[in-house]
């Protein structure tokens, strides 16, 4: 496997503009000869599709939603990064970039962060067109908040609906091209495999939700927009639909997978309440602005909050790390709410819980102010625990939110494999091993509106097209496999749900590889995993039939992808032996438990190639630094 970056030479503050003029273009007339495919159509997805129909290419966009309005990037409430420097206190495009990359714990390459920087601007500008209801000061201006791992206001919001609101903008964008005809919307399919022809990326197989029908579609390109892996864990903040088939099956083709273990712990998520639940709820990292995190001083202390006096409460955040307070980065933020947990000063029955607290915000600034900036974060919050946080603290834990880890991506945002382009959350690029709040917005729209129109049109135009047909022996073959691995599931009739191997197999990667990882505990997973996964070939009871609206299939279908992905996830972690962002091994801390890297090893992007029943091979890119200093990455 060759990794070729493909990062433009040349001060970095040119390196994109540099790229884009030596970059090859598709003219206008012939932009229409090419077919592209986009697979997902949340705010990357539906970006891209949108642009690039607008430009002229013919689209076919894939979501396995009944409409793409509810792809799971609605859940990101609390608002997206832009260096536009409103509030005048000192933000600029080369602070957003030093942020990223320090948030990332310096896993990330410099050259694509900068670039993320340079064009955050531009997308708070492509909204405001759009119509997207940002928050205004008095004046006029946008307004803006903080979040965690800054110290400046740079997150521009819709009140807790900013990914709603922006998917909204995305949405109209692309239902306009649809009913120009540039877009060939397909719903509640889902993407099984990647078609390779010639080395190239030629198509997808696809299985209709609805009825079960699975077709081949050809194009001269292939863009995944699928998202992230967190439901790995089984219980996570993401929308219980969202999996890693459409990434892992192309991994399994050839293109390879990067830094998989760099998995997000959210601090802000409402605690577990039983055996019962499917998913987390998460509660905006927005919230860290006017709320004080805090436990009980005093081991076993379960008085209700307001019995407990202010002196006999820690405010850990704000003693731990002074200057930033309640707004550390959220892997900060998540180990210490473990840390003061796992010393038996957790909130709630459980002990697993903290508080996030409002009442001085509300005494200095009034309720009807905090309702202004939160109120439907707060009713939410209600609804689902029946207490009312302007009266009380709410409980909040961590939990699985995001993955910096996806398939790898040079430059241009390709894979390993031509003619596969990868965007938003699926890919690795942007976050290195932990991302700022406020970025996943911020890199999805990038990726669609302003990188990927511009790489796909040069790889389009470097290449020769050749006369493939959905009739060819690749596309047979796999829709042949697919078939095949279908009636597979359906013929073991065992006695096991999808959803309680699922469960199963999430408790193992929580309690193994979750906030905290350790030599011992991966390789117990590495055992434990594949005994679970012959159960599942042995045990498992899919009722129905293929061709027929059948979730119990489609659910089969992922955890045997999270079976094999769970392995390659242990794997990395177990061979990464240094503590960095998202990835903290126990064995590599300081003395005072904070992460400790190690650059000389480890200053290196891991990348997997799948060799079948054989080990997967770990490839290194190597970063480099070239601007900014590597440190120890410190908020105290």
């Amino acid at each position: 496997m060759k990794l070729d970056a493909k990062i433009p030479s040349g001060p970095l503050a040119e390196k994109w503009d540099r790229r884009k003029f030596e970059m090859k273009l598709v003219a206008p007339a012939n932009k229409r000869k090419y077919r592209i495919i986009v697979v997902g159509t949340g705010l990357a997805g539906a970006s891209a599709a949108a642009t690039l129909a607008e430009l002229g290419y013919f689209v076919d966009a894939f979501c396995f939603q009944d409409s793409s309005r509810r792809a799971h990037s609605i859940a990101a409430q609390g608002g997206i990064n832009a260096a536009k420097n409103y509030q005048g206190d000192g933000d600029s495009i080369y602070r957003l970039f030093y942020d990223t990359v320090k948030g990332g714990d310096f896993r990330s390459r410099e050259a694509n962060v900068y670039r993320l920087a340079q064009v955050s601007a531009q997308i708070i500008d492509q909204a405001v067109a759009q119509g997207v209801p940002f928050a205004r000061e008095y004046g006029g201006l946008l307004a803006n908040r903080s979040f965690g791992g800054a110290q400046v206001s740079r997150t521009f919001y819709a009140r807790g609906q900013t990914g709603q609101q922006l998917l909204l903008g995305a949405y109209s964008s692309l239902s306009r091209q649809i009913g120009l005809g540039m877009v060939n919307m397909h719903e509640r399919t889902e993407m099984l495999d990647v078609v390779v022809v010639n080395g190239r990326a030629k198509g997808i197989i696809t299985r209709n939700l609805k009825t079960g029908v699975i077709r081949r579609h050809l194009a001269d390109a292939v863009v995944l927009a699928t998202g992230g892996y967190g439901n790995v864990f089984y219980l996570s903040t993401n929308a219980i639909g969202c999996n890693v088939t459409a990434t892992f099956r192309a991994y399994r083709r050839g293109a390879g997978f990067a830094n998989p273990c760099f998995t997000q712990i959210h601090p802000t998520c409402i605690p577990v309440s039983g055996d019962y639940q499917s998913k987390l709820t998460l509660m905006s990292e927005s919230l860290r602005n006017d709320g004080r995190v805090w436990v009980p001083k005093k081991k076993g202390d379960k008085r209700i909050p307001v019995e407990i006096p202010e002196n006999e409460r820690d405010y850990y955040l704000e003693r731990k790390y002074p200057s930033f307070g309640n707004l550390a980065p959220r892997d900060i933020a998540s180990r210490s709410a473990k840390q003061v947990c796992d010393e038996g000063r957790g909130i709630g029955e459980s002990g697993l819980g903290v508080y996030l607290d409002f009442s001085d915000a509300i005494a200095r600034l009034g309720e009807d102010k905090i309702r202004e900036r939160y109120g439907n974060l707060f009713h939410m919050y209600q609804k689902i625990t029946d207490e009312n946080p302007y009266n009380v603290p709410m409980r909040i834990y961590p939990a699985v939110h995001y993955t910096m880890g996806g398939l790898w991506v040079d430059y241009d945002l390709q894979s390993t494999i031509p003619g596969l382009f990868v965007i938003g959350e699926a890919n690795f690029s942007d976050h290195g091993a932990n991302r700022l709040g406020a970025s996943a917005l911020m890199q999805g729209l990038a990726d669609g509106y302003f990188v990927l129109p511009y790489t796909l049109a040069n790889y389009l135009a470097s290449t020769p097209r050749e006369q493939v047909s959905v009739d060819s022996a690749e596309f047979a073959e796999l829709e042949k496999s697919v078939r095949d691995r279908m009636y597979r599931l359906l013929s073991i009739k065992g006695k096991r749900s999808p959803a309680s191997f699922h469960r199963e197999l999430g408790s193992i990667m929580w309690e193994h590889c979750g906030m905290a990882r350790n030599k011992d505990g991966l390789m117990k997973a590495l055992r434990k995993i594949p005994e679970l996964r012959e159960e599942f070939y042995k045990n498992l009871l899919v009722k129905g039939g293929n061709e027929e609206f059948n979730q119990q299939l489609e659910r089969a279908g992922r955890v045997e992808d999270y079976f094999e992905f769970a392995e390659l996830m242990c794997m990395d972690a177990l061979e990464r032996e240094e503590s960095c962002g998202g990835h903290f091994r126990e064995e590599f801390q300081t003395d005072d438990g904070e992460a400790r890297r190690n650059d000389e090893r480890f200053k290196h992007v891991a990348v997997w190639e799948y060799k079948g029943d054989e080990k997967p091979v770990r490839h290194q890119e190597a970063l480099e630094f070239e601007t900014v200093q590597l440190a120890t990455r410190s908020y105290k």
